[in-house]
Order: structure tokens, then sequence, then C-alpha cells
């Protein structure tokens, strides 16, 4: 009977502790600690940003890419097989300036040194960034459609509190874009809400199949923790709903280049009437790989989305978007101040009011070409406009933005 009874005793002390050390590995605590272990690859080198970035050079084959399961045994392309022929002169890189001295372009994390040979830079996600988001599993991902030109009734307007200043083009076949941008800081007046510009490739329709890959700089006080203007790229392949991210929080696009951090702080910024700086996005897919790859500047090549991530991509886009996109959640039930570009209507004009020039698209010859039949599309212009134009020294242009709730955007 005492041996029974010790058996018995023993089999329920396995099973409370079992059911302990199983109710340990839900903890919010345990669960945090292993999303950021997966997050954060190990490093060969670790620098600090000025900004308060830690920037992880991580071996480039244990990047967040090859979680991917299709991209376990992948044979990294280290260079595309074709790069578009352009019609702008890339002289300036990646900046203009309103003085005759050509300043810089960089990233802020740069100050405290550079990634070696065969890393990659990789911006360490904190526990405080996964606190801010709404959830773990929704960390690193948007919330939302992207905007559909065509739909301008009254109910979808600021749908999903989103609201959008764009350039757009559709009906052909297109393999690509590329745009000179423009890049500011606006001001962000609710952490839960952002100011991006970007472009965007898209594919499918505007309902649950849509895919994008998308590329710019944005503020978002929510993803960052701060009210810096940083470089940023995103993909879905079903509408933001369950696939993609933003930079590379979840495995998809492979970087090879060593010396650019998706995430991190772009620097300078323009100032109003003072000095401007640009930044240059190229995206193309590689007609024989058929990969989608990313350019910044004239001199970094940055790396790609597989085709395999994408079913309308997989073969081509079939609308290119370019312009501003704002989180409106609507404060006090009145329209956010959120900025959108410079926060100044584009009537203003150059050092006052944000621009993209040079926007072109790339054909099926894998040509850079002057898009055709470009159309506009604000929800609400009294409170983010666009105006485009074109001539020889900026190509296909527009100006963009505005400054949210004002006495014409009560």
């Amino acid at each position: 009977m005492d041996t029974a009874r010790a058996v018995a005793c023993l089999l329920v002390a396995v099973i409370c502790l079992s059911c302990a050390a199983a109710a340990s590995s839900r903890s919010p605590t345990v669960r945090m600690h292993r999303h950021l272990k997966r997050l954060n690859k190990p490093a060969v080198k670790s620098i600090e940003s000025p900004d308060g970035d830690i920037i992880d050079c991580v071996h480039i084959s244990r990047q967040p890419a090859f979680d991917h399961p299709f991209l376990k045994n992948h044979t990294i392309q280290m260079r595309p097989n074709y790069h578009p022929e352009g019609l702008y002169d890339e002289s300036k890189s990646n900046v203009v300036s309103t003085s005759d001295a050509e300043k810089p372009m960089v990233q802020l994390w740069h100050q405290g040194g550079r990634c070696p040979k065969d890393t990659v830079p990789i911006r360490r996600t904190k526990k405080d960034d996964l606190l801010r988001a709404s959830s773990m599993r929704r960390y690193g991902r948007k919330r939302h459609t992207t905007a559909n030109p065509m739909s301008v009734s009254p109910t979808m307007l600021n749908e999903g509190g989103h609201q959008h200043a764009i350039a757009y083009v559709q009906g052909d076949k297109y393999y690509g874009a590329k745009a000179t941008i423009n890049v500011w800081a606006p001001k962000i007046e609710q952490p839960n809400e952002f100011s991006l510009s970007q472009l965007w490739i898209l594919g499918g329709s505007f309902g649950e199949d849509l895919n994008s890959i998308e590329a710019g700089w944005q503020v978002s006080p929510d993803l960052y923790g701060d009210n810096s203007t940083r470089l940023f790229t995103y993909w879905t392949s079903d509408a933001y709903q369950a696939t993609g991210c933003y930079n590379i929080l979840c495995s998809g696009f492979v970087q090879i280049n060593s010396e650019i951090a998706m995430g991190a702080s772009i620097f300078p910024t323009s100032s109003y009437s003072g000095s401007q700086y640009d930044i240059s996005i190229l995206i193309w897919k590689d007609p024989k790989e058929g990969n989608w790859w990313m350019q910044f500047g004239k001199d970094y090549v940055l790396g790609y989305w597989p085709s395999f991530l994408f079913s309308y991509l997989a073969d081509s886009a079939s609308m290119i978007e370019w312009g501003g996109e704002v989180v409106n959640s609507q404060p006090d039930g009145v329209h956010t101040s959120t900025q959108m570009g410079s926060g100044h209507f584009p009537e203003e004009g150059f050092s006052k009011s944000s621009y993209f020039k040079n926007i072109q698209v790339v054909d099926s010859t894998n040509n850079l070409k002057a898009p055709k039949g470009v159309g506009t599309f604000t929800e609400q212009s009294n409170c983010y406009d666009v105006q485009n134009g074109n001539n020889a020294e900026w190509g296909t242009y527009f100006y963009y933005g505005g400054p949210g709730r004002s006495s014409s955007c009560p």
C-alpha cells in the first residue's frame, strides 16, 4: 500500500511539474523571449547608433529570410542577372541640395561603424518594440488595404483610418518602378499613427488576393518607438492578412548588402526653405530568375523578394503607385494633424512641399521608361493633396502632402 501511495504521489508530482512547465512556456514573458530570439539572429558585430538603435551585423546565411521553409536550402543570388537601363543621370546620387556643395546621404548608424563583408545589417528588435504592438503575432505588419483610385465613394473615405495622396499608372504589364523621393520628418500627432512616402508594386485585385511590394521612407512611433525618418520596405501576397511584414521582421526578403539597414534612420532630412535631401529607389523583376530586386541610390543593390512569395507578381504588376500615406485615427472625433510629406500643400512648390521626381516604370524589355497616362488620387484634397507635372530636368514628377487638420480640413 505504501509503495502504491508513493507511486501515486510521484505521478501527481510529475503531472504538476509538467503543468507548471506548460504554463510557464505559455507565459507572456517566455513567449516574448522566444519571439525576440527568432527575430534577433546571432551577430558577428553590433553597432550602436546615436538614435539608440542597435544594428547587428548578421552573417548573410543566418538572416531571417532563411526561416522560410522554401528558403532552407536556397542558394543566395548575390547579384541580379539584369539591371534596367534608365533615363536620368544619377551623378548626384541620393542628394539634391540648395547649396553648391553636395552633402552625403547616410544612415545614422554609420556614425558608429560599418558591418564587415559577408554580413547584413539588421536593426535589433527590443522588448519595448513588441510591447507597443497590438500583439506579437501582428508585430511588424500593416492592417489595411492599399489606396484604390477606383473607389472614390464617400463611404470609402478614411477606410481603416488611412489616407493617401498618390500618382499611379495601370492598364499594362509592369516589371518595376523607380522614383527619386524628397525626404522629410513629418510630425505625428498620435503614437499609433504614421506618415510615409513610398512606391507600390501591385498585382491582383484590391480584395483578399492583393500582392504588393513597397519601399520608401516612414515615420512610425508605434513601430520604431521614436519620430525618426526611416528607410523601410513591405510585402504581402494576401492583402496584408497573414503574409508579409515590414523590413525583415519575417522571412521573405533576402538581403545581400552590408551597408544599408532596413528600418534604420535616414540622415539628414529636408528643411522648410532650406537644404533638400532625396533618396532614389528602384524595384525591378529579374527576367531570368523572376525575383524582385531593390536598389537604394545608385550604388546599393540591397537584395530581393523571391518570386515564389507571390501569385500575381510572379508574372508582373498591373498597377504602380507613388506617393504619401498617413493614418488618421481621428483623435477626439476630428481629423488628425499628422503631416504628410513636408506638412505643406503642393502649391507651395520646391523646398516647401515634398515631391517625387523622375518617376519611371520598367517595361517588358527591362527598360526604364516614363509612365504613360499618369493619374492622381487623394481621398480628401483639403487635408492632403497631389499635383503632377512634367519637365526636362525632373521628367514626370508631382508635389504632394499637407498638414492634416486645419481650417480647411476640420
